[in-house]
């Protein structure tokens, strides 16, 4: 099995056309401090791709792990609240917000000159049990559903506004069957809760940039066709939409796409006006773990990478985990796990010196 070989290949093709191309992001700062940043660091390496390489943060692990909090600050351009920004954490008790741990993550990253990507607005899940208490019950109808979203977004985003760069306002609204996923918006509210989503979001924080959010969309597929004409439809419509985000929660087990054909599909999304990310990047595995997965699942990080790096408007990269010590994928996908770029002890991986690699010779 010649992963290793394929993975090199895979890179210099990707470093080859980008020698001959301008494919520059466009973000909202082309000019990216090193901050508290090691030289050499992803997110120092990705500066002059004008990338933002970030990761997801478990507050848990935050507050009672110093090497993990150490190394957020210097491997990273951005953060991600893994958890503490979802609606069922800020307001477990109807009418009481408490942004105690979402506020302690954007004071380190302003602290460590880091960019804060908001994650999200409205998701089927991890929402609030009142919420989901009094729709099942009748007790929430209709109209007061839609004025509860409403408050939440203008209550979330305005209590961050000016301090998240991007915000994933819409996350996974289509199935895996391309079709509106079913949810109690969706049955309570038709499909404009979306377009409103949107519209509320940009009135609480006209400066974030806004994005439609979910995985298994880093190619073209089904799924990603149907997400293009939603995004074709709101912008239609006048809706603010500003960015398309593949989370990119791959498999070793299930193969992957080309960088040709990640960057073919963010490429159309593009075309639409729209900015790209890579929101939620790891490449998990069957355990246990050996060496010919661990250098197939650096190649699945690879084509990532390199298909952001490839188009022009890619503007962020950011890992969901950096390493095996706090993985959501254990808990999640049983027999499975191993999915980040360090091991649990923090050493690096090879997918690790992959992106390395391809930040340094792309």
């Amino acid at each position: 099995m010649k992963v290793t070989r394929a993975a090199a290949a895979t890179a210099l093709a990707a470093a080859l056309v980008l020698t001959l191309t301008t494919a520059v992001s466009a973000g909202n700062d082309n000019d990216i401090a090193r901050g508290s940043m090691s030289e050499g660091s992803l997110g120092d390496l990705a500066r002059r791709h004008h990338l933002r390489v970030g990761t997801a943060v478990d507050m848990n692990a935050f507050h009672n792990d110093a090497v993990y909090q150490d190394r957020i600050a210097s491997e990273f351009s951005s953060v991600t609240a893994e958890n503490v920004m979802k609606w069922g954490e800020i307001e477990r008790v109807r009418g009481q917000l408490d942004f105690t741990q979402a506020d302690e993550l954007v004071r380190f990253a302003r602290r460590n000159g880091q960019q804060v990507r908001g994650h999200t607005l409205l998701w089927h899940n991890q929402l609030p049990n009142w919420l989901n208490e009094g729709v099942a019950s009748g007790e929430i109808d209709a109209a007061e559903l839609r004025a509860l979203l409403r408050q939440h977004i203008f209550d979330v985003a305005g209590h961050f506004k000016g301090k998240i760069y991007q915000w994933d306002v819409v996350n996974e609204v289509i199935d895996d069957n391309a079709q509106l996923r079913d949810t109690i918006f969706l049955r309570m509210l038709g499909p404009g809760y979306i377009a409103d989503a949107f519209r509320w979001a940009h009135q609480a924080d006209r400066g974030a940039k806004l994005y439609l959010n979910d995985y298994n969309v880093e190619g073209i597929s089904a799924k990603s066709d149907a997400y293009y004409a939603l995004a074709q439809q709101l912008l239609a419509q006048g809706v603010p939409v500003e960015g398309f985000g593949a989370q990119g929660h791959y498999g070793v087990q299930f193969g992957f796409h080309t960088a040709f054909g990640v960057a073919e599909n963010l490429r159309r999304f593009e075309r639409l006006g729209l900015e790209t990310s890579l929101t939620e990047v790891d490449v998990r595995m069957i355990m246990p773990t050996d060496n010919p997965k661990l250098q197939a699942q650096a190649q699945g990080y690879s084509v990532l990478l390199e298909g952001c790096l490839l188009v022009r408007r890619c503007t962020s990269f950011t890992v969901w985990g950096y390493t095996d010590k706090y993985s959501w994928v254990p808990g999640f996908f049983a027999g499975q796990g191993a999915a980040n770029i360090l091991d649990e002890n923090f050493n690096a991986k090879p997918a690790y010196e992959e992106l390395r690699a391809i930040l340094t010779l792309s």
